[in-house]
């Protein structure tokens, strides 16, 4: 199934009960792209749940598909690595020449120091003050938004609220935000696959220009007393101020895209969601308290990050399969949250789950998202907002998915808000 992949939504759910297990190749982007990729991890789960993919765009490579193995693989670092130099954290190989250290494609105990800089960003006291900050962006987005008539709900509030959060974190030139959104784009596109750029040349070429800009606002925050930005804190840092260029961009990169795109994609799932579940979405109207369950829920069922990869530093038996040194392992996140021995009834909505919290798309373990109580906030206020403006988002067409097996996402989708 390497290569070219065509044919409609439909004809590629049909392949995935036909096609020979030992030539499913589940990465592929372009089942991504279709909404496509859903039999096949579930075939996976049922008949190979530790799957060889010999032959892809990305090289051969390992799934990982049930909820409880993705976390015994994603703890065991002794064994499966994050290290950019290995590979890094996605399906994707990058050149050796362009591989850019982050705190989350480290191991051990490197990682915790790097990480620990900018963890002060997301506990609850300055989260408590981050939030008046979020309301009022929030209501405002809302309150110029069009009525009766069609507009993209993915760049007039997910992109422009993501996107304001960020220059925010930052302390970044307001007017200059939207420069954000496309570093991270770039950082996670497939060079020629959707216009964004056409070569891996220009790519890097737009990444230097991301690292010029932050290197210019580095200098000023060097020569600064410490504040509260995140850029600020990797300054003053004693893990991270004597960074090199590479590592510097590597973060950079990290925390634009864990603050843009997962929040963004959740934002826009969860008016999908409520539109293909109209009776969760009337629940949600009549008791708005149900926001609590509602948040986790659409974090898992979206699942805006659809896999990890590690690389395997020893050889090493895993579910009686034998894993090579060196071997890719990819921990498919958008599997685990579908898994039914883990998750009950994972295929529907659920807005008040007994157990919302249970689900794969922050990570596991020391590598979990160290932004995630910022992207319930996000959220959460984002919703309490709109409940308390509108009666109905209405979806008016199909979303426009991203073409990536990474990022999980949306690249438009088109509502509307009755007059």
């Amino acid at each position: 199934m390497h290569g070219t992949i065509e044919g409609t939504r439909e004809d590629l759910h049909e392949r995935a009960a036909s096609l020979p297990l030992e030539q499913f190749d589940p990465g592929h982007p372009e089942l991504f792209r279709t909404d496509a990729f859903w039999p096949y991890f579930d075939r996976l789960r049922r008949e190979d749940p530790v799957h060889y993919c010999k032959d892809s765009m990305f090289g051969p490579y390992w799934s990982v598909t049930r909820y409880n193995d993705i976390m015994e693989i994603e703890t065991n670092h002794s064994v499966f690595s994050s290290a950019s130099s290995l590979g890094g954290i996605t399906i994707r190989d990058i050149d050796p020449d362009l591989r850019r250290e982050s705190f989350i494609a480290m191991d051990p105990p490197r990682h915790a120091a790097q990480r620990k800089t900018v963890a002060p960003m997301f506990t609850p006291t300055h989260l408590d003050e981050l939030a008046l900050n979020i309301r009022n962006r929030s209501a405002e987005c809302l309150d110029n938004l069009p009525k009766g008539e069609e507009f993209d709900w993915v760049d007039r509030v997910s992109i422009e609220l993501t996107t304001q959060m960020l220059a925010v974190l930052f302390d970044f030139p307001w007017e200059d935000r939207r420069k954000l959104t496309r570093w991270s784009d770039v950082a996670t596109t497939i060079p020629g696959s959707g216009g964004l750029v056409t070569t891996e040349d220009q790519r890097q070429a737009e990444l230097m220009e991301c690292a010029t800009y932050f290197s210019r606002l580095w200098k000023e925050r060097i020569a600064q007393p410490p504040r509260s930005d995140l850029l600020s804190m990797l300054a003053h840092g004693a893990a991270t101020r004597d960074m090199d260029a590479k590592n510097f961009l590597g973060n950079l990169i990290l925390l634009i895209v864990g603050g843009n795109d997962t929040t963004r994609n959740t934002m826009s799932g969860s008016i999908y969601a409520l539109s293909q579940h109209p009776e969760q979405y009337r629940k949600l109207r009549e008791n708005p308290a149900l926001l609590d369950s509602f948040v986790p829920e659409v974090i898992r069922w979206q699942t805006p990050l659809a896999h990890m990869r590690r690389t395997a530093l020893a050889d090493f038996e895993f579910r009686g399969k034998q894993i090579k040194k060196g071997d890719k392992v990819v921990m498919w996140y958008v599997s685990g949250n579908r898994d039914e021995e883990a998750i009950e009834r994972p295929y529907e909505f659920i807005i008040d789950r007994a157990r919302p919290r249970t689900h794969l798309s922050f990570g596991f373990g020391i590598h979990r998202c160290v932004g995630l109580r910022l992207a319930e906030l996000q959220l959460k206020i984002i919703w309490e907002e709109i409940l308390k403006r509108f009666d109905h988002i209405d979806v008016v067409g199909e979303p426009k998915r991203v073409y990536s097996s990474f990022v999980k996402g949306y690249e438009t989708l088109p509502v509307r808000i009755a007059a």
